[in-house]
């Protein structure tokens, strides 16, 4: 592999709003969060990617041509200082906060902060211009941006709950990135008087009478042997599989994602 010349280090400012000082371009770069793992490699920066989580299932190879340094919220430091990264990429939702400030002591650690689409684009397009790729990174989010904006918007929104979790039952509700993305795609969240990702009793659900309940394929593994549990809750709701990486996947998985919610519109 023939890498790029090095230059001056760049002082970028992270979405979290931390000044970061990163060797340009990156050689040896660790990403913490499944879907910006997807994203350096779509973006052509695999090669540079040295170590990736248990998660970073996207692209296959990620996992075999570098290292799994731990899960999202439980980091392997030593696995992390072996790799000496010049470069570390985070998320504030995904990874926990005590291990990014132990990270950020000794490497330049760049973290985002996503709960709509134009902060994944962002995120996106600023990934790309510190990984040397600001063209195809500015391509990218071009492509994705006019994809959502060929969404067409229902003249009413159809109530829907989306659930994350079972015992106990969690929803995507208020400031989720998941939750911008319903709204696109037509729906209306019955759970966006609540923040985040509650806990909700079946007597909630039961009250907020959604027309529509999505179960996602992640990050429980919502399958069609709970569909009846969930339609004896709510007999008159429409209940589905959804596909949880194409709802909640922020980096190049977007570029699948509007002609999914169209289809979930269609149906």
């Amino acid at each position: 592999m023939q890498l790029p010349p090095l230059f001056p280090p760049l002082t970028v400012t992270d979405q979290m709003g931390r000044r970061v000082a990163v060797p340009f371009p990156p050689r040896r770069i660790v990403s913490l969060v499944p879907s910006q793992t997807e994203l350096l490699f779509a973006l052509g920066l695999g090669e540079r990617v040295v170590g990736v989580t248990k998660f970073c299932i996207h692209p296959p190879e990620a996992r075999q041509t570098a290292m799994v340094v731990g899960g999202t919220k439980n980091f392997d430091f030593e696995k992390i200082t072996e790799l000496r990264p010049d470069l570390i990429i985070g998320n504030k939702e995904e990874n926990y906060q005590e291990g990014i400030e132990q990270l950020a002591v000794q490497f330049p650690v760049w973290m985002s902060d996503i709960s709509n689409l134009d902060e994944a684009l962002d995120m996106i397009r600023r990934v790309g211009f510190i990984g040397g790729h600001k063209e195809a990174a500015e391509q990218m989010a071009a492509q994705i941006a006019a994809s959502f904006q060929q969404l067409p918007l229902p003249a009413e929104l159809v109530p829907a709950a989306y659930f994350i979790w079972r015992k106990p039952y969690m929803v995507a509700a208020t400031g989720t990135f998941i939750d911008d993305l319903l709204a696109r795609a037509g729906f209306r969240n019955v759970f966006s008087h609540l923040a985040r990702y509650p806990e909700i009793a079946p007597e909630q659900l039961q009250t907020a009478a959604p027309r529509q309940i999505l179960l996602s394929s992640e990050p429980y593994p919502f399958q069609e042997k709970h569909l009846a549990e969930f339609q004896a809750l709510c007999p008159q709701a429409a209940v589905r599989i959804v596909d949880g990486e194409l709802f909640s996947w922020y980096g190049s998985r977007l570029l699948e994602s509007a002609a999914y919610l169209r289809s979930l519109q269609e149906q």
